[in-house]
């Protein structure tokens, strides 16, 4: 088995100054001859508008089906907290999450849901995924309602 070197989880981390810089770090998945899926939520992910510079909020929903690899929990939180002070416009920052964890992790399967609340008056959802899911995955709903502004 690789040997891992974990440099956040059990240390100090301060974060960093963009996704780029940001470190998305893996560990073995000890259950990679098992088809299932994981679920990471982030129901409170914040970037900036790339013009105005006004903040963007979004409820994540990741879910994957881990080959050999697994997402480490505590630099993903790191990883979306970078987006903070990024900006890009919605469709960019779903699908560059989805591409970076699939870069790292290398899973059968990944899709992301990016339930965007309003800016201008008008919800942007940005919906990615690797391709087809694998036979016999069970894929449940993502479980956010669509949205629907005060009434």
């Amino acid at each position: 088995m690789e040997e891992i070197q974990l440099t956040q989880l059990g240390q100090e981390v301060r974060g960093f100054a963009s996704p780029e810089a940001a470190v998305l770090e893996r560990v073995p998945n000890p259950q990679a001859d098992t088809l299932y899926l994981a679920r990471f939520t982030a129901p409170e992910f914040t970037s900036l508008c790339p013009v105005t510079a006004q903040p963007d909020f979004a409820h994540l929903v990741i879910d994957y089906a881990p080959d050999r690899w697994l997402i480490e929990s505590k630099s993903l939180k790191l990883y979306l907290a970078a987006f903070r002070n990024h900006g890009a416009f919605h469709e960019d920052c779903t699908v560059a999450i989805g591409r970076r964890i699939m870069a790292v992790a290398e899973p059968r399967w990944l899709r992301i849901g990016g339930y965007w609340y309003p800016r201008g008056g008008i919800p942007i959802d940005v919906f990615w995924q690797s391709g087809p899911a694998p036979e016999g995955l069970w894929l449940p709903d993502q479980g956010v309602a669509p949205y629907r502004g005060r009434g």
